[in-house]
């Protein structure tokens, strides 16, 4: 077939095919059919190697001009069918303004900050300051300084998670106290909450928790100071009827050490289910700090004493909200959470 017939055959094919076209999709399958690397006029100009010599130039001309023709032409359509389906696309998406909107349901805060903040408001209103450490801590603050001896379990790998051999995630908010008294002069009265990380897990402990610190550092102090502060607190916390009581105990970093416990709020004393029958719960430790903690922050143990006191967020939370398994605490179940709304 003579070229030019075959480029007019091509222009009426292209006309008769883009003539009812639709969509940008359907241009660009057809113009590859027509400029694609083996398209109709791709083809027609590889074949001009065949083409003798002296018509190549004038053959080569129409063939340009067929090109731009048809590159054109397919621009064109392709810009028209665009504006199409952006026009349709907007007016599919469109959104009338003047309709009631989706409510969306209030949240609730979590129990752990509802405690966390109570326990903030009550200390703060005894005159603590707030002290929040680093998580990842060193050997030193974390037990050297709080004198945990080398061959204390605690420091054991299956209790700590340890980063590298000095390096650990920090087992208890203790750690705060000596960076505290390392830099500020008696008296010091802080509150140092966050989180801690033990290598324990089941239905009354986790991996990762949240404790709360307190430490008072003066001239004079006693445990008596120490028990009627904890009065206070748990009047505060957990009804004005609770008492506290103090058991011996033993924490490296305190001398003498107690554990702290309430009187039951559940069944004022006389025994259940949350008490075990004993009338107590145990609700943190607490203790005269330690000479030797003192004297490594160059704080004179002759001349000032200390007492600290910490807690479990966690469980201070089960205790008051009636909850029986720490891992609701943690799984963000908005069913358990909405049960705390205001």
């Amino acid at each position: 077939m003579d070229v030019k017939e075959k480029i007019k055959q091509i222009e009426k094919q292209i006309e008769e095919t883009v003539k009812d076209i639709e969509s940008s999709q359907t241009l660009l399958e057809i113009k590859m059919k027509f400029l694609g690397k083996t398209g109709e006029i791709s083809s027609l100009m590889k074949n001009m190697r065949d083409v003798p010599p002296e018509e190549r130039p004038s053959m080569g001309k129409l063939l340009n001009a067929l090109r731009q023709w048809t590159e054109e032409k397919f621009d064109k359509l392709e810009a028209g069918l665009k504006s199409i389906e952006l026009k349709k696309k907007y007016a599919e998406e469109k959104i009338d303004v003047t309709m009631p909107g989706i409510p969306v349901p209030d949240g609730a805060y979590h129990p752990n900050t509802l405690i966390t903040n109570e326990l903030i408001s009550i200390f703060l209103g005894m005159g603590f300051e707030i002290f929040e450490g680093p998580e990842i801590e060193n050997d030193y603050y974390n037990f050297t300084a709080l004198n945990t001896p080398q061959d204390h379990p605690a420091r054991d790998m299956q209790d700590t998670f340890y980063l590298a051999e000095n390096l650990l995630l920090r087992t208890q908010t203790s750690a705060g106290q000596i960076r505290v008294m390392e830099t500020k002069k008696p008296p010091i009265k802080i509150l140092s909450p966050g989180k801690v990380y033990r290598s324990d897990d089941d239905a009354t402990h986790s991996p990762m928790f949240s404790q709360m610190e307190m430490l008072v550092v003066d001239k004079g102090l006693t445990l008596c100071d120490l028990q009627g502060m904890l009065d206070e607190f748990v009047k505060k916390i957990f009804g004005s009827d609770v008492k506290t009581r103090l058991r011996p105990s033993y924490f490296p970093f305190t001398e003498p050490s107690v554990e702290v416990d309430v009187s039951c709020f559940e069944c004022g004393g006389k025994g259940c289910r949350l008490c075990k029958g004993t009338g107590w719960i145990e609700v943190g430790g607490a203790g005269m700090v330690n000479r030797r903690v003192l004297e490594g922050c160059n704080i004179d143990p002759d001349e000032y004493t200390g007492f600290a006191f910490g807690l479990g967020i966690e469980r201070i939370a089960m205790l008051k909200y009636g909850i029986n398994n720490m891992k609701l605490l943690f799984e963000g179940d908005t069913r358990f959470l909405k049960q705390f709304k205001g």
